[in-house]
């Protein structure tokens, strides 16, 4: 039987056009995060379970890629549950394995430290447009900054990325974990249905104020705090400044700081952004991983019309490897999500030298070959792009195929011509 030559489910080949512009687009990641400081690290693909399902990965922990204990640790005949079974997984994001490997190196790394962080995740996910079971992330992270200087940074760079890459007009959603939980509060919503609650009002955008209000019912919540709930969001509709409007109407519900870091973070951005997006504050941002303790904020691209990329601070995660509290920020881009846009945009990689394809007769003696690489060599030290390929039978067939890969000038080297 002949084996299977189509990718698993989820998972793509990646022809060379669109590893053409990964390649570019990578590079000019590593470029841009640097400037601001940002140190490129690695982390192994695989990360011990125990790590992966801590309860801080939320519903990305049902999409786990688990691995089976290998040789004598592995015995299927007395397996009586998971964990008799299983001792690792594929990571699902690179915010637990940087965690992790922040906890095991601090001491040999500088406060604060900025990562710069790329590679493959997994998630057993339903694949979508933009959306795979293997993809590249992206992150920078800032660990050991407990002031807002960190999201600022965090949110300057990236947006400074986007730019780069010819996006405008698109916004940075903004919102805290603490007014989520003030709003939730002020409406009279125990503190442990808080969760369920934030998953409701994640889906506002979807179902619209009318919809979350149905649901909440509908899930057994009291309605005097479904309606008090909802008139703050019909409230906030009406008004130009909804974290003043919020932190004079939450009261004591909201703490001082929260509506201060806010107000900070977005006349700092506003004053300093180089790109071409709105910063805008939005109640309803839940951000679906529970470790986010602060700061959460989403890239919304309209070429998309969806979220590409998002973060927050998570200053609760490092310590329950330590045992010692080290405030933490990050920020994702949709990497995977961005190229898709590129591609079907008809992205071009801005050319520094010409593409020369040079089509060698067969039967060139080595004298004759070597003066045809001496001048494809010298054509490249001027910073050109050179090919060699043999020369087809069929030129225009093969000149049209070089086109496709963007090769805009042909040298053809025959046997007579370099006697």
């Amino acid at each position: 039987m002949a084996l299977n030559k189509k990718p698993v489910k989820g998972m793509k080949d990646v022809m060379p056009e669109e590893m053409a512009i990964r390649d570019y687009v990578i590079g000019l990641i590593k470029k841009t995060y640097k400037a601001y400081g940002f140190t490129p690290i690695e982390t192994p693909c695989v990360e011990n379970i125990e790590n992966l399902t801590n309860k801080q990965g939320g519903e990305n922990e049902k999409l786990i890629f688990k691995i089976l204990k290998r040789g004598d640790k592995l015995n299927l005949s007395e397996a009586q549950k998971e964990a008799d079974v299983v001792d690792s997984g594929l990571r699902y994001d690179l915010t637990v394995p940087l965690a992790r490997y922040y906890s095991n190196h601090a001491n040999d790394l500088p406060t604060p430290f900025k990562a710069l962080q790329m590679g493959n995740v997994w998630r057993a996910d339903q694949p979508q447009r933009g959306r795979f079971r293997q993809f590249m992330q992206c992150d920078i992270d800032i660990l050991g900054e407990a002031s807002n200087l960190a999201e600022i940074e965090l949110i300057l760079a990236t947006t400074k990325l986007l730019g780069k890459l010819d996006f405008k007009d698109f916004n940075i959603r903004i919102n805290d974990r603490r007014m989520l939980k003030a709003m939730a509060s002020y409406a009279g919503f125990a503190e442990d249905s808080f969760d369920t609650v934030f998953i409701i009002l994640d889906k506002m955008d979807k179902i619209g104020i009318e919809g979350v209000k149905e649901t909440l019912i509908a899930e057994g919540f009291a309605q005097d705090a479904v309606m008090k709930y909802m008139q703050l969001f019909e409230e906030l509709a009406k008004t130009k400044d909804g974290i003043k409007y919020l932190s004079e109407k939450l009261g004591d519900c909201l703490p001082e700081e929260c509506r201060k870091n806010l107000e900070e973070i977005r006349d700092n951005v506003n004053a300093s952004k180089s790109a071409d997006f709105t910063l805008l504050f939005d109640p309803t941002l839940v951000r679906g991983m529970s470790y986010y303790t602060g700061t959460i904020f989403e890239v919304e691209l309209k070429e998309f019309n969806s979220s590409c990329g998002g973060g927050g601070r998570y200053d609760q995660m490092i310590g329950k490897f330590t045992g010692n509290q080290t405030p933490a920020c990050g920020f994702s881009i949709g990497f995977e999500r961005i190229i898709t846009i590129l591609l079907e945009n008809g992205f071009r990689i801005p050319q520094e030298g010409s593409r020369v394809a040079f089509l060698v007769e067969k039967g060139l003696s080595t004298e004759q070959l070597g003066e045809v690489l001496k001048q494809a060599e010298q054509l490249r030290k001027e910073g050109n792009t050179v090919l060699m390929a043999r020369m087809n039978k069929n030129k225009k067939f093969q000149k049209e195929q070089l086109s496709k890969e963007g090769y805009s000038e042909y040298k053809e080297f025959y046997v007579n011509s370099l006697q």
